[in-house]
């Protein structure tokens, strides 16, 4: 039976306090018992534990130290234009469990989604589901939700290469792109919303370093682009 995973710091007795939420989970949902053993990730380190409390915060104790880590050669962080709360929901889950390093949530001019004085509660609505996400995919990290930004904030992130998915037909092909991939890099690529970017939008980040890139001749759907290029990453790093 495959073991439940969860993410917490080793404390110096070599033990983990996991959270009150896992805990509830340990206790009422997987119905575990005291001297069960589960995975816990500290710092990218897999470690197997035995149950020794099942209080309110659960304890368990180091029994061995794993070699896994099931992590992709490249740093992805998917700039997602914000999109109703399922579809959002399904690409933030579905991009972990394909590698995406952090998530950026994008309010662009076309934008049908008001998040403005919802901003804490969204993002840690978000934290949670990629988290949780993290923990089902057997991840050694819990991708980071970062604070909602515009299109301005965006262009002053650092990262080796920037990648905009546009319909504009002078795009570039994405297989071009991957192939050039070198382990270790870092990526951001930018989807946007149901209804695309503005030209001024592209514009002002093709100025700033974006590579324009194409998916082919189909027009995808916002959440399906995002999920295709994770794919796409994903299966070029198994090569």
């Amino acid at each position: 039976m495959m073991m439940q995973r969860y993410f917490s710091l080793i404390r110096e007795d070599a033990t983990f306090a996991l959270s009150l939420e896992d805990s509830y989970h340990i206790r009422s949902v997987m119905r575990m018992h005291i001297g069960d053993f589960i995975e816990v990730v500290s710092e990218k380190k897999l470690y197997i534990a035995s149950i020794v409390s099942l209080d309110k915060q659960v304890v368990a104790k180091v029994v061995s130290e794993k070699s896994d880590y099931n992590e992709i050669g490249f740093s992805v962080c998917l700039a997602q234009s914000l999109l109703k709360e399922q579809k959002m929901d399904l690409v933030l889950q579905k991009a972990t469990e394909l590698g995406a390093s952090a998530f950026i949530p994008l309010v662009v001019d076309r934008s049908i989604i008001n998040v403005k004085g919802k901003e804490d509660k969204k993002i840690e609505r978000w934290q949670k589901i990629v988290k949780e996400a993290s923990e089902q995919a057997k991840r050694n990290v819990v991708p980071r939700v970062h604070s909602v930004m515009t299109v301005s904030e965006l262009c002053q992130m650092d990262y080796d290469i920037k990648i905009l998915c546009t319909v504009n037909e002078k795009s570039k092909n994405l297989k071009k792109i991957l192939s050039n991939l070198q382990s270790g890099v870092t990526m951001l690529v930018v989807v946007g919303p149901e209804g695309g970017f503005t030209v001024r939008e592209e514009e002002k980040m093709i100025d700033n370093g974006f590579i324009p890139i194409s998916l082919g001749h189909t027009v995808l759907r916002a959440e399906t682009v995002a999920l295709f290029l994770m794919s796409a990453i994903h299966y070029h790093d198994m090569g």
